[in-house]
């Protein structure tokens, strides 16, 4: 989002209402899976900052090679949560390398690699650093 485009929303409408909501989620994760409301004050932040996750959401950032990345740098978003999908409908080899084990959890849970690459911030937000396949 170019936070230029957003100067006529903000004449218009302020800090009211309507609200301006910056939403991050992919097909397989079963669409929206963070949210962040834009003020006049946060759209002077990166417009590509992703926010919190939703709270039914396991979402964290790792390395390509699956080493967990510290929070100053960046590592490609894996997302897990319990809307997940199952993989691609006749497509396992893409399946096994989009769907990874979750390590952290105890009953076989699964992430899927996003290809995004993100950092974390302070405050549990997340930012968005581009794809690692550009």
């Amino acid at each position: 989002m170019d936070v230029a485009s957003l100067k006529p929303w903000f004449e218009r409408f302020g800090d009211q209402t309507p609200q301006l909501i910056n939403m991050y989620g992919i097909t397989e994760t079963t669409v929206h899976v963070s949210y962040r409301p834009i003020t006049l004050a946060t759209r002077r932040t990166p417009p590509v900052r992703l926010a919190r996750r939703f709270p039914t959401c396991r979402g964290t950032c790792w390395m390509l090679i699956s080493i967990r990345s510290p929070r100053a740098c960046s590592g490609e978003l894996h997302i897990g949560h319990a809307g997940l999908a199952r993989g691609y409908h006749n497509r396992a080899a893409l399946t096994a390398e989009r769907f990874v084990p979750d390590p952290f959890s105890n009953d076989g849970g699964r992430l899927y690699r996003t290809g995004d690459l993100a950092r974390y911030r302070a405050g549990g937000m997340i930012d968005y650093a581009g794809r690692i396949d550009h």
